[in-house]
């Protein structure tokens, strides 16, 4: 085997500028090009971009979007006005969004004390019902009552005339 020499006294012509420098202070770039420590410059991070992966297009335990089952509502205490003779009611449905000849069941009433039985509003099939504004919508109850009053309860509800689980 051969020996090389120190290089304490030899030259290195720069690969950058072609200018001479001592050979003990000469560095190699990234890009194999030998030049002197003052004009290193190292390797520019756009040249080396880092490796992204593929947008993520799905969720883990996604669930698909479903239409919600008509619940019931809760009504304002007393809700039904009633008049004396007449078998039309009136329901008072603060922002009921529904439409004529909807059908509409009443659960929860308390009756009447002027002699509507609770049984009559909350009949099984429900009643189809005439809008008459954005909070009220009337209906024709089975029996006719006595007396001219706002009655009902404090927890009546009105949803469809069948509920789905």
């Amino acid at each position: 085997m051969s020996n090389f020499a120190k290089g304490k006294f030899a030259k290195f012509i720069s690969d950058r500028s072609g200018m001479e420098f001592p050979y003990k202070e000469m560095v190699t770039e990234w890009n194999g090009s030998k030049v002197h420590i003052s004009e290193f410059e190292p390797k520019q991070p756009q040249l080396e971009p880092k490796a992204h992966g593929a947008d993520p297009q799905g969720l883990p335990m996604a669930k698909p979007a479903r239409t919600e089952p008509a619940t019931d509502r809760l009504l304002p205490g007393n809700p039904f006005n009633i008049t004396s003779g007449s078998t039309t009611i009136t329901v008072t449905d603060p922002s009921h969004g529904r439409s004529s000849s909807d059908t509409v069941r009443f659960r929860n009433v308390d009756g009447s004390p002027g002699g509507v039985a609770f049984t009559a509003f909350e009949n099984a099939s429900g009643f189809s019902i005439t809008v008459t504004g954005t909070n009220n919508y009337t209906f024709v109850l089975g029996s006719t009552p006595n007396v001219t009053e706002k009655s009902g309860g404090m927890l009546v509800t009105a949803g469809p005339a069948t509920l789905t689980p």
